[in-house]
């Protein structure tokens, strides 16, 4: 995967270089409409290898909100303005830094908070080889996961019995047949909000 490692780090610089008014708009924009808070929200994630290390957003929630790890759309502790942000993905936009310093890639298994992939067991645990990503099947497929959530009963208990077993699958699926092809296609119908074919399925 060297030319994944070195696509990672030259789009990631390129893409910081050409999207940074975008960033300062953004910034700028939680700080004026939600004030005493950090524009950013970092949190510690489940990397490579299961280290853990320090992911960067744009915040979309209120401060001082407590919750599930899991987000439903609707939910109250989103911000008008962060539900914009996440409707159009301009929150993961940050995460092109952890690109370029190696935490992650444009393409893979979205981190995880401590709880999830680190406590993943036998075969599944592969997935741990790879660099979580920006974006990646598994996310893909499930890109409107938040609305998903949001028509269950308990969203807790499908996400972890239904959604994050398949999740674990499709990543499995794209460790045993990598193809940096794939990882561009992924990355283009990601930006333009497309589904496209992966395997034996849609995403």
């Amino acid at each position: 995967m060297i030319l994944k490692f070195l696509f990672d780090r030259i789009a990631s610089l390129i893409g910081l270089l050409i999207l940074w008014p975008v960033l300062l708009v953004v910034a700028l924009l939680i700080a004026i409409k939600e004030p005493g808070g950090s524009v950013f929200f970092k949190q510690r994630r489940v990397g490579k290898d299961g280290k853990l290390f320090t992911m960067v957003k744009f915040r979309t929630m209120r401060n001082n909100h407590s919750g599930s790890t899991v987000s439903v759309a609707g939910e109250s502790r989103i911000t008008p303005l962060g539900a914009t942000l996440r409707r159009w993905k301009l929150d993961e936009l940050p995460e092109l830094w952890n690109v370029l310093i190696g935490d992650m890639s444009f393409v893979g298994p979205r981190p995880d908070v401590p709880g999830y992939a680190d406590k993943l067991q036998g075969d599944s645990r592969r997935i741990l080889q790879l660099r979580p990503g920006i974006t990646g099947p598994a996310s893909m497929k499930y890109r409107d996961e938040e609305e998903l959530l949001a028509t269950v009963e308990n969203p807790q208990e499908y996400n972890d019995t239904v959604i994050y077993p398949d999740k674990t699958r499709i990543n499995l699926y794209y460790l045993d047949h990598y193809s940096f092809a794939k990882d561009i296609q992924m990355i283009v119908c990601t930006v333009l909000g497309k589904r496209m074919k992966y395997g034996e399925e849609i995403i």
